[in-house]
């Protein structure tokens, strides 16, 4: 199994099909304890909450993932406060699941 977080983002014009279920399940093996779940308009999206011991924890999580966002620009959606950050992604363009999502999960679970 090749290491995801190794990869680059591959920004998303919008002309590839999300994944279907196989592919998600199929990547889904290589990242740590994400959840799919389906969104408002039957798309697939990544999750992932990530618990700390005080808000200046969670911000300090939350700065380190901006970075890699923009680095990769590819740019989750967060939700953090005292002790814990949320993190949701997929790719836009598309309105579902990419191979970049998942290198993008994969580079956030590398955060120390």
């Amino acid at each position: 199994m090749s290491d995801l977080s190794k990869k680059k983002c591959i920004a998303c014009d919008g002309n590839i099909p999300p994944f279907d279920k196989s592919e998600i399940h199929k990547y889904l093996k290589k990242v740590d304890d994400w959840e799919v779940k389906k969104g408002e308009e039957e798309n697939f999206y990544l999750i992932k909450e990530f618990k700390f011991k005080n808000f200046v924890e969670s911000q300090k999580f939350v700065n380190k993932i901006s970075e890699i966002a923009e680095i990769e620009n590819h740019h989750p959606d967060i939700n953090f406060g005292w002790g814990y950050c949320k993190v949701k992604i997929f790719t836009h363009a598309i309105k579902g699941l990419a191979e970049s999502d998942f290198i993008l999960a994969a580079k956030i679970d590398k955060i120390n």
